[in-house]
């Protein structure tokens, strides 16, 4: 399970560390793309196929738009030795990726947040809209 929150710095190549804990999670090679919320969503070789399978197995008519979102500027990455991958440019832009990134476990995948606006959307999150997605789950 991928949790925790860790601040990083991108370097002026775009690239951004990993957690180790999170890289034996994720494997040797994983998928960076489009995510929620103008972050970046990574996932790990078998939930990326996953998301594959349930995405062709969707009419056309009703998948094409989320595919065009979730594949179009998708990317393999593969750690370097120092735990570090390079983001696609057109996802920085994305995500609006500065110099500071903080890179978040959400259980089964991982996501990558400029930090201004991972500060800015957990300050924007109301105990109102926590409780409400709380009760989804009846807790």
């Amino acid at each position: 399970m991928l949790m925790g929150e860790f601040p990083h710095n991108m370097d002026a190549k775009g690239r951004v560390t990993i957690p180790a804990r999170f890289r034996e999670d994720l494997g040797d090679r994983f998928y960076v793309t489009k995510g929620l919320d103008n972050c970046l969503f990574v996932f790990s070789p078998a939930r990326w196929e996953r998301l594959v399978e349930k995405m062709a197995s969707l009419p056309i008519a009703n998948a094409h738009s989320l595919q065009r979102f979730f594949f179009s500027g998708a990317g393999e990455v593969e750690p370097d030795k120092q735990g570090r991958v390079l983001i696609p440019q057109s996802l920085r832009e994305y995500a609006g990726l500065s110099k500071e990134v903080t890179v978040i476990g959400a259980a089964t995948r991982a996501e990558i947040w400029d930090t201004a606006r991972w500060k800015a959307y957990n300050d924007s999150q109301s105990q109102e809209n926590i409780l409400a997605a709380m009760s989804l789950l009846g807790i």
